[in-house]
């Protein structure tokens, strides 16, 4: 098949070519990032020298370009990852979610439909079904839960989600969309909670915690989301929802005082800073179906997962302050300027 991954030199995109070209390198993959802040081709050096493997950069917005790019690639099926994706960037600026998530999403599909791709598959995210009560601890988001936004970002990618399930009905295109919980691991922008607070630690830098830190999460590492994601591509049914989750809740205090106990740093540096607007408090996956339908399996806890994630961060400090420099933007420059 020719795969296009987009959103591809992002955290959990760039971790997805890696899994893929490992594990079926029999495909032929473009890769597609428009390179923004939180793109990074960098990500991506493994494999630039593989013959099945091309990045390009556009903007899945800009409907003349990606009709063009579908016309000359005849792509047999699509990934779709690239999103706005920071909460907050999306209290500062809803517009450009709702442009980024929601028209960049229905140009893909509409690429789909005129050029005859057999498949799509939308990258979603568990913030649509909005929050569970932290006293609940019995309850779980399922493909059934009703989607309750709480945030710009979470509404985009909800309606995103409908877009898709709507050409589906209506225009029979072949999609399905999966639904993950916090992801972590390597190469994530540190604008989200683990590579902030590694980043954060390792300068001894104060560590800002929304609240008291009691919202809770269900942390996936990215190689799990990853491994789901190939399968529900692959292997899922045509219409359907699959939630990809790893049973790892932890308070995001916790999850703090681990990175900086195994960084043998003081929890002094920990600063409580005022809440987030519409903070959810609980995110809490049920994945029995992508596990009784398609046989996945997590292959990490969050023990395992975040000591492997730290170590990643300390072992990979150029890369860490490329990115906290913004020296990493220049590199698409110095790459493809004189091509």
């Amino acid at each position: 098949m020719k795969i296009l991954v987009t959103g591809a030199a992002g955290f959990i995109g760039s971790n997805f070519m890696y899994y893929e070209l490992e594990n079926h390198p029999e495909d032929e993959y473009v890769a597609l990032d428009l390179l923004t802040y939180a793109g990074n081709l960098k990500n991506l050096d493994g494999l630039k020298d593989k013959k099945n493997f091309k990045f390009v950069k556009m903007d899945i917005r800009d409907r003349e370009n990606i009709f063009k790019l579908f016309e000359e690639e005849k792509f047999d099926l699509v990934v779709n990852f690239a999103a706005e994706s920071h909460v907050d960037r999306s209290i500062e600026d809803p517009e450009l979610f709702l442009r980024t998530n929601i028209i960049g999403t229905s140009v893909l599909m509409d690429a789909c439909l005129k050029y005859g791709v057999n498949r799509y598959h939308q990258v979603s995210t568990d913030e649509v079904y909005g929050d569970l009560p932290l006293d609940r601890t019995d309850l779980f988001f399922t493909e059934n839960t009703p989607l309750h936004t709480s945030s710009p970002y979470s509404s985009s990618k909800a309606s995103a989600d409908l877009l898709v399930n709507a050409y589906h009905r209506t225009f029979g295109l072949a999609t399905t969309i999966s639904r993950c919980s916090n992801n972590y691991g390597p190469y994530q922008f540190p604008e989200k909670l683990i590579p902030l607070m590694i980043n954060n630690a390792r300068h001894d830098k104060s560590l800002p915690v929304y609240g008291e830190g009691l919202n809770v999460r269900d942390w996936l590492h990215v190689y799990d989301h990853c491994s789901g994601i190939d399968l529900v591509m692959r292997k899922g049914k045509i219409g359907e929802v699959y939630n990809i989750g790893g049973h790892n809740e932890r308070q995001n205090i916790d999850v703090v005082k681990t990175i900086l106990k195994s960084l043998d740093k003081p929890e002094s540096l920990i600063t409580y800073v005022t809440d987030r607007k519409g903070h959810d408090l609980r995110y809490a996956i049920d994945p029995t179906k992508i596990e009784t339908e398609l046989g996945w399996k997590p292959k990490y806890n969050f023990e395992s997962g975040i000591k492997e994630t730290i170590k990643w961060y300390i072992d990979n400090q150029e890369w860490m302050d490329d990115v906290t420099s913004g020296e990493y933007q220049k590199y698409y420059d110095n790459m493809y300027s004189n091509r």
